[in-house]
This record gives structure tokens, C-alpha cells and sequence, in this order.
């Protein structure tokens, strides 16, 4: 057993996969992290629309161009989901600002490639000047819709402001850039969600390296590390008994080996899928944990529908392609089943192939994401009963509501971390299972 696991531990290094274990007594500290926008501007729109005149029937302002409002009414809502999007840079407990390469493509200028801090004067949580005509709003970068905003070089901006519209017949918030008194209405990057996120092809696209894909980066070659590490220590002590964190990678090694892989795959073929399995595991795990900690930016990786889709469709694509016969042929022409039942029972299995990647990524996305909009609930109160800071008795209160609720959910969140690694990792060993199984297996 310990000659299999040398042997799977050096094949991880090729995956980029990892494990952090977090000391969760430092998570009270996202209690006085997470939430540094009080005084910001209070506007609230992370995923704007592109503007036209002819489908604008409605509006409702909520500011005056250039105008601060810091005693607008908070928005514990809005505040959560600005929290747990992506972003052109990465933030260290709100306070310590890194900047990231911003690459943008429009079809009308070409590339405009640079660094995210180009937009800042000082140290703000939105762009204080434009650059290009593309603006930095709440971290995300947008394009300024109206080309009688400068398109070239730099100018200091007024601030932004946020209007409500109804657009084709919905209600959605469009942020306003101020410019020399005038509002100039922006447009997010293009997202291909075909409208059912509110998102949609826009003038640009946005291939920026995010706080997100860094997380990836920072995660995948901390527990590259760590497996190499662990690697070396078996080849050089191959008798000696596992320590450190030799023992906790391989506590969780043989777990899903004898719990995960062999039920499902079965003994005599499991170590082909180890890898895939454990690079699964650890990876999402990675992400997991990684997003506990308050003050390495909260990051909200595998909450992102993006990432989750693109783990799911890497398993599919996989369990598609080392299917056998047999499980092809249970998809399209079932044995012992009556041969007018068939068709029906094809088209359900065909749907089958769509709906098992579909679910990996919904349910991994939803029960991270959720986690974390419920901390930053938690944290809201603070804010709700102290209205936006001014009164010192409410915020009090709404501390004492809110700091044993937060701590509470952190570390449910702990054990969901592990859990949601746990259900990835075994819906996709039962995939592989179904789809390696043999026909003497079957019966």
C-alpha cells in the first residue's frame, strides 16, 4: 500500500494540487474584515447592461452625479453578492490593494492591456480616473457605452452612481460613470450565460487574470508544493511511519481510496483513476479552505459557476471518452428492455449525459456560494442595526447578534469545505464506475 501511495503522490505533481488546512481560530477576524464599504458610495451594481435609447422605458435614480452618499440606507444584499464576485484586483482584508494584469479586447480598438491600478488615485474601492475609456467600478472593470467619453489616455473622474431601468421589460441596475457633471453610461465585460444570469455579449472581453484565477494559481502551486515535499520524504524514507503532513495527506488518501475509489470503480481497476479522483479532491479542497481565510482576500472560487462548469465538463468529457461498450449501449439500446420502450428510454439517457455534469456544477457552486452569502448576512447586521454606522448603540447590538452567528456558520462552513469535496469526488467515481463497468460486473 505504501509502494501505491509513493507512487500516486508523484503523479499528483502533474494535476497542480494541494492541501491547506486552516487554523479556524483565526476566522473571527473576517468579522471585522469582510465588511469595509460602509462608507464607500453605496451603489450597487456589479453586472451592468448595455444601454440603448429605444429600449429604456423606465427609471429610477438613486444619486445625484458625483454625489457620495455616505448615509445611504446599507444593503446587506447587494454588499454579499459584491463580496463573493470576481474581480480585476485582489484584495487583502479590504485594506491592502494588489493589482493584476488587465487584458481587454474590443472589437473596435483591439487589445488594451495593463495593470488594474491604473484607475486608482490613492487607496479607493472604485477607479478615481478612466484609462482607455474603460473604468474600474467595485473592483470590475467596465466600458464607458458613450463614445463622446474620452477614449484615449486617462481623466479623473467624478465618481459613479446607479439608476434603475427597465430594459426589454426588466428592472435592472445600469451604472452611470460622472464625468465634468454629465453621466456616461457603462457596459460590463460580455458574459455567455445566454441572458440567464442577466449577463450577455457586450462590446468587450475581459481575459484579465482575476482574483480568482490567482487563488487557482496561489492554491495550485502551494499544494504542488507540499505533494512534492511529501513525495521525496517516501522516496528517501520508505519504512519510516508518515509525519507532519505525510500523515494528513495520507489519512485522506486512504480514505478515498477505500471509500470512494474501490466501492465504485472496483479493486481490480481503481488505481487508473486514483489521479483524476485525487487531483479532484484535493483541488476543490484547496479552494475550499483557501477561502476561509479572511485575510488571503475571501476568495469565492468554487462558488464561481464558471469553475465549477469547467470541472464538470473536464469529468464528463472524461467518463464520456472511457466509456465502454456496454455503457454506450445501455445509453442508446438497453438490453432485456422491450424494444418499443427503448426510444423513450434513450432520449432520457441522452439527457442523462447533460444533467449529471449540470448538477456537479449547480451543487458545488450553490452550497459554497450560499455559505458565504450567509456569513456576510451575519456580518450586515452590524451595519442594519447600527444604520450604516450611525448609531454606535445599534452597532453594538448588531455585533452581539452577529459575531456567534458568523463564528457559528465558519465553522459549518469548515465542514462543508471538506463535504463538498467529499460529494465531487464520488459522483465522480461513480460516473467512472458506471461508465468502466463490464458486462460480468453487471450481473
Amino acid at each position: 500500500m505504501r509502494q501505491n501511495l509513493k507512487t500516486v503522490v508523484s503523479m499528483h505533481t502533474r494535476f497542480k494540487i494541494s492541501f491547506v488546512l486552516v487554523v479556524i481560530i483565526f476566522s473571527w477576524v473576517r468579522v471585522f474584515a469582510q465588511h469595509n464599504h460602509d462608507h464607500h458610495e453605496n451603489t450597487h451594481n456589479d453586472h451592468a447592461h448595455e444601454m440603448s435609447d429605444g429600449n429604456s422605458e423606465h427609471q429610477e435614480s438613486h444619486g445625484t452625479c458625483g454625489s457620495h452618499d455616505g448615509h445611504a440606507a446599507f444593503d446587506p444584499a447587494s454588499t454579499a453578492i459584491h463580496h463573493i464576485s470576481d474581480a480585476n484586483v485582489y484584495s487583502l482584508l479590504d485594506w491592502i490593494r494588489i493589482p493584476l494584469p488587465t487584458m481587454l479586447y474590443a472589437e473596435d480598438r483591439g487589445w488594451d492591456v495593463f495593470m488594474s491600478n491604473v484607475f486608482e488615485i490613492g487607496h479607493h474601492e472604485d477607479g478615481h480616473q478612466s484609462y482607455n475609456g474603460y473604468v474600474m467600478h467595485e473592483g470590475s472593470v467596465y466600458r464607458v457605452a458613450d463614445k463622446t467619453f474620452p477614449q484615449e489616455g486617462s481623466v479623473h473622474l467624478g465618481g459613479f452612481t446607479t439608476e434603475s431601468q427597465l430594459i426589454d421589460g426588466k428592472k435592472r441596475d445600469v451604472t452611470y460613470v460622472c464625468y465634468e457633471g454629465n453621466k456616461f453610461p457603462c457596459e460590463s465585460r460580455s458574459t455567455w450565460d445566454a441572458g440567464m444570469l442577466g449577463g450577455g455579449v457586450s462590446s468587450f472581453y475581459d481575459f484579465s487574470i482575476s482574483k480568482n484565477v490567482l487563488a487557482m494559481l496561489i492554491v495550485s502551486i502551494f499544494l504542488m508544493w507540499i505533494f512534492i515535499k511529501a513525495a521525496k520524504k517516501y522516496k528517501e524514507n520508505p519504512h519510516s511511519a508518515p509525519s507532519g503532513t505525510q500523515g494528513i495527506l495520507e489519512t485522506l488518501f486512504v480514505f478515498i481510496r477505500d471509500e470512494v475509489a474501490i466501492p465504485f470503480i472496483g479493486k481490480d481497476k481503481y488505481m487508473k483513476y486514483i489521479p483524476i479522483l485525487m487531483s479532484v479532491f484535493f483541488f476543490i479542497l484547496g479552494l475550499n479552505l483557501f477561502g476561509q481565510v479572511p485575510f488571503f482576500g475571501s476568495t469565492n472560487v468554487t462558488g464561481n459557476l464558471t469553475v465549477t462548469m469547467v470541472l464538470a465538463i473536464l469529468v464528463a468529457l472524461f467518463v464520456n471518452f472511457k466509456g465502454n461498450k456496454h455503457y454506450w449501449q445501455h445509453v442508446f439500446w438497453m438490453p432485456g428492455v422491450p424494444v418499443a420502450v427503448k426510444p423513450l428510454l434513450a432520449v432520457v439517457e441522452v439527457m442523462s449525459l447533460f444533467i449529471k455534469p449540470l448538477t456537479l456544477m449547480l451543487r458545488l457552486a450553490g452550497n459554497i456560494s450560499a455559505g458565504h452569502i450567509a456569513i456576510l448576512s451575519f456580518i450586515g447586521l452590524i451595519f442594519v442595526f447600527g444604520n450604516s454606522g450611525a448609531n454606535l448603540v445599534g452597532s453594538s447590538v448588531g455585533s452581539l447578534v452577529s459575531v456567534p452567528l458568523t463564528m457559528f456558520m465558519m465553522a459549518i462552513e469548515l465542514i462543508v469545505a471538506f463535504v463538498q469535496a467529499f460529494v465531487f469526488t464520488i459522483l465522480t467515481a461513480s460516473y467512472i464506475g458506471a461508465a468502466t463497468e463490464s458486462h460480468d460486473d453487471h450481473h
